[in-house]
């Protein structure tokens, strides 16, 4: 059975406009203070640079702008994300046709992904995974069009697009070396057109700021990454035990995903055509990039954080349609999109309750309030305005958020014996905020700190 096409495009649209209008409204409507990444965006942002200590600039460029739009209004930043996550369906979309002529196979691909929760409830909160998404998305488009049409532009954009995908995150690295295996399965084969090369020209005019930022800083975002892994307190025990947990993980989060196939496919047996192009391409950037990640696990120890792989998923809906499109019976679409409905609704809804009823969350820290009487109280003793918060990304990101002045955020240990860099000589005196905020379990020790040449704002965890 085949479905018209514009039906199938009517029903994407409707999709598409629905998932952004949902998961943005669901966020703005039970969250009381936005996600933590969210809040180390802006406040990246509000210094912008080539790079920063935990990762590179793209995800505070994209937040910035919306800053710029929009100031501090919480949904924004929701809607943020929701863009960037309907973009990459869309993407999808587009791909998958040049590998389906039946257009509800094309559509079957994009719905597929709601069982997978990376891509409806943790993508509230914008971050360097979710700005991954449309980046994954189009280097994969690109490429596969260079390969097919070996056109100057299309190899030009798929290096633009790669190059933007490592300014989200270092872990798009996966899918590039993915691509090079594709790369040399053509070469070996003899089918690589090298006008594939100029998409060099592209990828490294983007990174070039950001490399030059790298070395100039040490290499700190590199230092963040192995911390992040724990690979200083690795174990011979790690190298097993971490690849069986993240392989359980993998297994575990596609549950939704084969529940939905399985109403779907009729039989599950297929032989595989390993000469066939197009599942090679298509097994290359979903399958090689897990694998790849769980070879790092095993060789390094390292423990593997679940969100990591956001964006490895987004083409396991395209394969498995690819795979099992003989075996699919459409007669039983009816039977799909019931349990697709049923994710659909119940995933903002668990979204809302957790939110609503689970009061010790980031979402949950009153960042609003805490500026509120902040500002007052500057207010009521000094005419200038904020102009600077020291502290961490939460605390003092929150502050430099909320705050009318968007005062320029500066990162600060205050456990640490080090110097403030040219602040240290200059004359300060301290004004205690209220008994609301020193009584905090969790959000204490709110202080100002004066300064004879800068108006400085401080916010210390104690």
């Amino acid at each position: 059975m085949k479905i018209n096409k514009k039906s199938v495009n009517k029903t994407l649209t409707l999709f598409l406009f629905a998932h952004l209008i949902i998961w943005t409204l669901a966020p703005t409507l039970s969250n009381n203070n936005l996600p933590l990444d969210t809040i180390e965006a802006l406040a990246w942002g509000g210094n912008l640079d080539w790079g920063f200590n935990k990762h590179p600039p793209l995800s505070a460029f994209a937040v910035e702008v919306f800053y710029q739009i929009f100031g501090n209004q919480d949904w924004a930043y929701y809607f943020l994300s929701q863009l960037f996550v309907v973009l990459t369906f869309f993407i999808i979309f587009k791909f998958s046709e040049n590998f389906f002529s039946n257009p509800a196979y094309s559509l079957i691909s994009v719905l597929l992904l709601e069982g997978i929760y990376f891509y409806n409830f943790t993508t509230p909160e914008f971050n360097v995974n979710v700005c991954q998404l449309p980046f994954w998305a189009l280097s994969v488009f690109y490429c596969w069009r260079g390969f097919e049409n070996n056109k100057d532009i299309d190899w030009l954009l798929f290096g633009l697009f790669a190059a933007l995908g490592i300014l989200s995150k270092y872990l798009f690295i996966y899918l590039l070396v993915s691509m090079d295996i594709f790369f040399i399965y053509l070469i070996i084969k003899k089918k690589l057109n090298f006008r594939c090369l100029i998409s060099l020209i592209s990828f490294f005019v983007v990174l070039a700021p950001h490399l030059i930022w790298l070395i100039d800083n040490n290499y700190v975002t590199f230092n963040y990454a192995f911390h992040r892994t724990g690979l200083e307190q690795v174990s011979l025990s790690d190298h097993f035990l971490n690849p069986i947990i993240f392989l359980g993980k993998q297994f575990g989060l596609l549950i939704p995903f084969f529940a939905m196939a399985f109403l779907l496919v009729f039989k599950f047996k297929k032989k595989l055509n390993l000469r066939d192009k197009k599942l090679l391409f298509l097994l290359t950037i979903t399958i090689a990039p897990i694998l790849l990640m769980l070879f790092t696990s095993f060789l390094t120890g390292a423990k593997i954080r679940t969100m990591w792989m956001t964006p490895f998923y987004l083409f396991i809906g395209v394969l498995f349609v690819y795979i099992f499109q003989s075996k699919i019976n459409l007669n039983k679409l009816k039977y799909f999109l019931s349990l697709f409905l049923i994710l659909f609704i119940l995933s903002p809804f668990i979204y809302l309750y957790i939110s609503i009823t689970e009061m010790e969350k980031r979402t949950d820290y009153p960042g609003q309030k805490i500026a509120k009487i902040i500002q007052k109280k500057w207010d009521s003793n000094f005419t200038n305005k904020i102009e600077f918060v020291f502290g961490d990304e939460w605390h003092a990101g929150n502050l430099s958020y909320h705050l009318d002045s968007r005062p320029k955020w500066i990162y600060w240990d205050f456990k640490s014996d080090l110097p403030l860099p040219k602040w240290k000589s200059l004359k300060r005196s301290y004004i205690q905020i209220g008994d609301w905020v020193t009584k905090s379990n969790c959000w204490n020790g709110i202080f100002f700190k004066i300064e004879s040449l800068n108006t400085v704002c401080i916010v210390d965890n104690k």
